[in-house]
C-alpha cells in the first residue's frame, strides 16, 4: 500500500532536479542494510530490481487522523504490501509486480538478531518475513521465491504515504462503480475523485469492497501507483525545485532505503528518465494457482501458479516487457457490462448437454468472441437432457463464475469443490448461446495479464 511513497522516492529522485536537492533527499532517508551477510543469491539481471514494501507503522499519526481514517489498532510490524519493480536497462520502462502479502512462502533458515535463537526453514505467509527478520529476511525470502536478485530496497509507512500525497496536491482516481468498505471508511461513488493523503490511504487499504479481497486491493494499489506517476510527471513536480522540495520534505523521516541507493544512483536515473510517464509503467500480479491454500498452523495462504510465475520472473530477468502482446479484443465500452474479472483471465471448458449436435461449438465460439479464454474444443456432456445451461465452478473462483454468469443470463451457477481453475459450461435446451458482452474495468495485455499505467489512470 504505502509502497507508492517508495516509488515516489524513485520517480521524484530521478527527476534531474540537481545534485544539491537530490543530496538532501539522500541524507534525509533512513538507512537499512537488507543485504548483510547474504549468500547464495540469484544471478544478477539486466536492468535494476527494487523491492518496495509498505509497513503498517503509524506512530506519528494524530489521534484525530486515526479516528477519521480508521487507523486504530496495534501495528503488526509486518509488510502489508510488497512490490517488485524492474527498471529496464534503457530506463524507458518500469515493470511493477505485486506480490500477495498472504503468499505461501518458505522462510530461509536464519538466526533471530534479537534473541540469538536459530530458526530452521519453515512455511509462513510472505508478509511475516519482515516481523521475523526485518528487511534482510524479507529480501532473502523474496529472492528465494522469485529467483530475481534485488538490487535496492525501499520502505515506507502510513505517515510518509499520507504526507506525500498531500504534498503532491492529491491524486486523482476514477472508478466505474461505487466503492464502499466499512472497515476503512472508504465511500466513493462512481466517478472521478481527487483524494487527499488520508482518503488515498483508505483507498489502497480497502480489502472488503467486494469478493476480491486482497487480490482486488492489489489492483487498486497498482492503479494508485500509476496515478502517482501521472501526477508527478504531468504537473511539473519533477522540474519545479520548490514543489519538488516540498514533496521531498513530506516523505523524509519515514522512508528507509539501502545504503547503496544514494545520490549517484538517483542522478544517473534522472538523466535517463526525464521522459518517463504513466505509459512507461506496466503492472501485473503474480499468477495465482490456489487463492486459499490451507497450511496447518498458518491458515489460508495464496499459492502461486508455479509455472506461470516462473515465466513471469524469467521475463523480468531477461529485461523484457510484460505487456508484449496487444490487448485482447474487447466489446465496445458503451455496450459491455463491467465485471470483476476480465474475460481474458477466465478459462472455460464448454460441454453440450443436449442431443442437438453443434450447440457446444456454437457457445464456445460465442464466448471466445466475447473475450473468454475457452479451450476451443467443446465436448459432449455426461448428461444430454439438460434443460437450463449450467455453470459449475470451484468456490475459490467465485468472482470468475459470477463474471461468466453475467455473460450468460439465465444460466444456473453451481459450486463444485475441488474442480479447479477451469470453469465448466454445459449448454442446455435453452440454447445458452446468447452471450452478453462483458469487460473488465481495464483490458489486460499479454501472457501475464498486465496493464500499462496509461490504461488505468483517469482519462
Amino acid at each position: 500500500m504505502r509502497v507508492a511513497t517508495g516509488l515516489s522516492v524513485l520517480v521524484l529522485g530521478a527527476g534531474g532536479i540537481g545534485h544539491a536537492v537530490v543530496t538532501q533527499l539522500e541524507t534525509g532517508i533512513g538507512r537499512v542494510d537488507p543485504f548483510r551477510d547474504m549468500k547464495n543469491r540469484p544471478a544478477g539481471s539486466r536492468g535494476m530490481n527494487l523491492l518496495l514494501v509498505g509497513t503498517d507503522g503509524r506512530d506519528s499519526i494524530t489521534a484525530e487522523e486515526k479516528k477519521k481514517f480508521r487507523l486504530g489498532g496495534a501495528p503488526c510490524h509486518c509488510t502489508d504490501t510488497l512490490m517488485l519493480v524492474h527498471l529496464s536497462q534503457d530506463r524507458r520502462r518500469a515493470s511493477v509486480v505485486s506480490l500477495p502479502r498472504d503468499s505461501y512462502a518458505m522462510i530461509p533458515a536464519h538466526t533471530d538478531k534479537t534473541t540469538g535463537k536459530r530458526h530452521a526453514t519453515h512455511p509462513v505467509k510472505l508478509n511475516a518475513a519482515y516481523a521475523e527478520g526485518g528487511p534482510t529476511l524479507t529480501v532473502r525470502t523474496v529472492e528465494q521465491l522469485t529467483g530475481v536478485k534485488i538490487d535496492h530496497y525501499l520502505e515506507a509507512d502510513f505517515t510518509s504515504f499520507m504526507k506525500t500525497v498531500d504534498a503532491l496536491g492529491g491524486v486523482e482516481i476514477c472508478t466505474v462503480r461505487p466503492l464502499k468498505d466499512s472497515y476503512t471508511g472508504l465511500d466513493l461513488p462512481a466517478g472521478t475523485h481527487a483524494l487527499s493523503g488520508g482518503e488515498a490511504l483508505q483507498y489502497v487499504r480497502s480489502r472488503h469492497v467486494d469478493g476480491a479481497a486482497d487480490l482486488g486491493r492489489m489492483q487498486r494499489q497498482q492503479k494508485f501507483v500509476a496515478a502517482v506517476i501521472e501526477r508527478a510527471t504531468s504537473k511539473g513536480v519533477l522540474l519545479n525545485p520548490v514543489k519538488f522540495q516540498q514533496v521531498v520534505s513530506a516523505m523524509l523521516g519515514s522512508v528507509r532505503a539501502d545504503e547503496g541507493f544514494g545520490t549517484e544512483q538517483m542522478l544517473e536515473l534522472g538523466s535517463a528518465m526525464r521522459g518517463f510517464t504513466a505509459a512507461s509503467s506496466e503492472f501485473a500480479s503474480v499468477p495465482v494457482g490456489d487463492p486459499s491454500f490451507p497450511v496447518k498452523g498458518i491458515g489460508s495462504t495464496v499459492k502461486w501458479d508455479t509455472a506461470r510465475a516462473a515465466a513471469l520472473f524469467r521475463t523480468l530477468r531477461e529485461d523484457k516487457p510484460l505487456t508484449s502482446a496487444e490487448p485482447a479484443a474487447a466489446p465496445a465500452a458503451s455496450k459491455a457490462t463491467v465485471v470483476d474479472v476480465a474475460p481474458q483471465q477466465i478459462r472455460v471448458q464448454v460441454y453440450n448437454g443436449t442431443p442437438h449436435a453443434g450447440l457446444g461449438k456454437k457457445l464456445d465460439a460465442a464466448l471466445r468472441a466475447t473475450g473468454f479464454n475457452t479451450t476451443a474444443a467443446p465436448l459432449d456432456g455426461t448428461v444430454r437432457t439438460l434443460t437450463r445451461t449450467l455453470i459449475t465452478y470451484d468456490p475459490r473462483w467465485d468472482r470468475s463464475a459470477k463474471s461468466l454468469a453475467t455473460a450468460l443470463p439465465g444460466s444456473e451457477l453451481r459450486a463444485v469443490a475441488g474442480q479447479g481453475a477451469t470453469l465448466r459450461v454445459t449448454v442446455g435446451a435453452d440454447g445458452g448461446t446468447v452471450v452478453v458482452p462483458v469487460r473488465a474495468e481495464t483490458v489486460p495485455r499479454g501472457t501475464f495479464h498486465a496493464v500499462t499505467g496509461d490504461d488505468v489512470v483517469c482519462p
